[in-house]
């Protein structure tokens, strides 16, 4: 999660910039300043973790949390009035 100024020119292009990083780095985006991406242990998060500290913009606040696929599984989505039914276990893999 994240929230970087965007009043100036450079300020919305280095937002920009990260919010193009995260994508490249496989996060998919829940809603405009949140971002999430699934990983296999602690480990391949930790590296995940030090890749976004390299590519930080210069201002703004960021929070990285960490749920286990259980907690993941007892998201509840709601679009409107309506349920989204939440996918009980994330693909990790898709071919």
């Amino acid at each position: 999660m994240f929230d970087l100024p965007v009043v100036e020119k450079e300020d919305r292009k280095a937002a920009t910039k990260f919010r193009d990083f995260l994508l490249d780095q496989g996060f998919a985006m829940a809603q405009f300043s949140v971002y999430y991406r699934m990983v296999t242990g602690k480990d391949r998060g930790a590296t995940l973790q030090q890749k976004v500290q390299n590519n930080l913009p210069e201002y703004g606040s960021i929070q990285i949390v960490s749920i286990t696929d259980k907690q993941y599984e007892n998201i509840k989505t709601f679009k409107g009035k309506k349920r989204d039914l939440h996918e009980k276990q994330p693909q990790l893999l898709l071919f």
